[in-house]
């Protein structure tokens, strides 16, 4: 079923462009949606609005680009993944949530008893060996990711989770974007009864960051 009709989406509902409301309504309708957009088009805060929506925890999966070098950053993992959780942070904050209380932190007894931690993030370097069930799955800068590193994700989902998987083909960070999986899944997925993709065209940061994503690679 689509968007359901007695929320308010967290004030959202109204300002809703309609290739937004396809996104949202897809992934509330779909076991997986991509969706392939631009910076500052809603993307990452529209799949965490919609993941608070549904109910589920949620695995939010990051792609640290020198993920060689993750390993050997001081400091305990969760420390480690900090700097590159800002759009997740950034969205829990748009729809009223605050990411101290939302985001799981093995340190934080008090809040686990409370069981307000419901947001679990983590980078895909971690992701080998892992069972995803019963939850909602984002996959955030997803060009960032190999067809190795999704498949690796992609692989240990179980069909009662929701998934969407963002991110933007120009927009690839890897030293090789050749070898980015992004693009290769959208095609993958494509025709298949369970997933759908969406783009995302306007970029609500403003006229200058719209008019400098124009600019072809």
């Amino acid at each position: 079923m689509p968007l359901p009709k007695d929320t308010m989406f967290f004030g959202f509902r109204e300002k809703l462009t309609p290739e937004q409301r396809i996104y949202v309504d897809s992934i509330f309708d779909n076991r997986i949606t991509f969706v392939n957009a631009k910076s500052g088009t809603g993307k990452t805060t529209l799949a965490v609005a919609a993941a608070k929506l549904i109910g589920k925890p949620l695995v939010y999966v990051f792609s640290p680009v020198e993920e060689g070098r993750m390993g050997f950053r001081p400091g305990t993992q969760r420390e480690k993944e900090a700097a590159y959780i800002t759009p997740l942070t950034d969205a829990l904050a748009e729809i009223g949530e605050s990411p101290e209380k939302a985001i799981f932190n093995p340190e934080d007894f008090a809040a686990m008893k409370r069981g307000d931690h419901w947001v679990y993030p983590m980078s895909h370097v971690f992701a080998r060996g892992i069972n995803i069930k019963g939850k909602t799955v984002i996959l955030d800068e997803a060009q960032n990711m190999t067809r190795g590193e999704l498949k690796k994700l992609l692989t240990r989902v179980h069909d009662d989770c929701s998934v969407i998987v963002i991110g933007h083909t120009l927009q690839c960070d890897l030293p090789d974007a050749s070898k980015s999986g992004f693009a290769p899944y959208i095609e993958h997925f494509r025709d298949e009864p369970y997933a759908n993709v969406c783009e995302l065209t306007r970029n609500f940061r403003g006229q200058l960051a719209q008019h400098a994503d124009e600019l072809a690679w």
